[in-house]
């Protein structure tokens, strides 16, 4: 008997008059505005000025969205081009399917366009966002929930996802709730990403290479829970094997990094500050700086008095001997009269 799951929607789109309203959009929407929230703050924190993080992202979303659904109708081509089905449909992206490796390959031109208009480095810009990224990607992943779709295999757990349609061969029951599984990872990812970037100052991209590989860690076996239909090879889905080798190569680019160029950004932005105030280090180097600059000022004023008095004592010293030669021609001349 089915003690407890997780229920899903009875339908995922609510009519406004004639605007339809749908949850998948929603999710992707509101997940972007909070990933260009907290991508600011920390572009702020960096020593960036309010309001680049949105303008690069009116470049970068654009061409992630674009990126995603070329991703996902090239894998799953069969959906939309084969017999029976509508090519049109690839365009109706609100009706799901967006592959994250495109939306983050094609996202990344965008960005470095935006990036080159505004003249700043796009690895501290991507470092800046990573974190915004992970939870933008766990909450589009409720936009799956409003569709029904991407569950993983059948269990009677207590979290398990209730599934009700039976449309696109889906076949009613409870199964594993892989997009909750996806979006609670994803935010265990920005978490690791923020602690590591304030414990080790990450710089140069490497923020943004560590939540690649993390993300790819958790989603290789996420994925590996899924049953929807999918191209293998090797006995893996095909999205193993790309987690597996952006994995690779998001590691290799951090080690890299490090050993080429160690450290962090000082500046991010023309017109910014210098090293941001992320940092308690760099506030200490300033007030021990400010602190050597007073002693320093403190030392030229003790001299230049010194200096002063030292003139006023010969000053004196010249007038008394002045006094004294006028004193000794006074006797000298009396002498003289007696």
């Amino acid at each position: 008997m089915e003690l407890a799951y997780i229920p899903s929607p009875s339908r995922g789109v609510l009519h406004l008059g004639p605007i339809p309203l749908r949850g998948y959009a929603f999710c992707i929407i509101i997940g972007v505005f909070v990933a260009v929230w907290l991508g600011n703050k920390r572009w702020l924190a960096r020593g960036g000025r309010a309001g680049t993080v949105a303008d690069i992202a009116v470049w970068a979303v654009p061409f992630g969205l674009v990126g995603g659904r070329l991703y996902h109708v090239i894998t799953d081509y069969e959906l939309y081009f084969s017999e029976g089905r509508d090519w049109v449909d690839a365009f109706k992206i609100w009706e799901g399917g967006l592959g994250i490796w495109g939306a983050i390959a094609l996202g990344a031109v965008g960005a470095w366009i935006g990036c080159r208009r505004r003249g700043i480095p796009l690895p501290a810009w991507a470092d800046a966002l990573a974190p915004g990224i992970a939870v933008a990607q766990a909450i589009g992943r409720w936009g799956n929930w409003f569709n029904q779709e991407l569950y993983g295999k059948a269990t009677d757990l207590p979290w398990a996802l209730k599934i009700t349609s039976s449309t696109d061969g889906r076949v009613p029951g409870t199964y594993h709730p892989t997009f909750l599984y996806e979006s609670l990872w994803c935010l265990g990812v920005a978490a690791l990403v923020i602690w590591a970037d304030r414990r080790f100052r990450l710089g140069h991209g490497r923020a943004f290479a560590l939540y690649v590989a993390s993300y790819c860690v958790g989603r290789f076996w996420i994925e590996y829970m899924r049953i929807d239909d999918a191209h293998h090879l090797l006995g893996l889905r095909l999205n193993n094997w790309t987690a597996l080798v952006v994995f690779l190569l998001a590691v290799v680019y951090m080690v890299v990094s490090a050993k080429k160029r160690p450290g962090r950004e000082t500046v991010v932005e023309p017109g910014g500050l210098d090293g941001g105030t992320d940092g308690s280090d760099d506030t200490d180097g300033s007030d021990e700086a400010a602190g050597s600059d007073g002693a320093a000022g403190r030392g030229d004023t003790e001299s230049e008095t010194d200096a002063e008095a030292k003139d006023d004592a010969v000053k004196d010293d010249g007038a008394k001997d002045d006094v004294v030669k006028d004193d000794a021609k006074d006797e000298a001349g009396s002498a003289k009269k007696s």
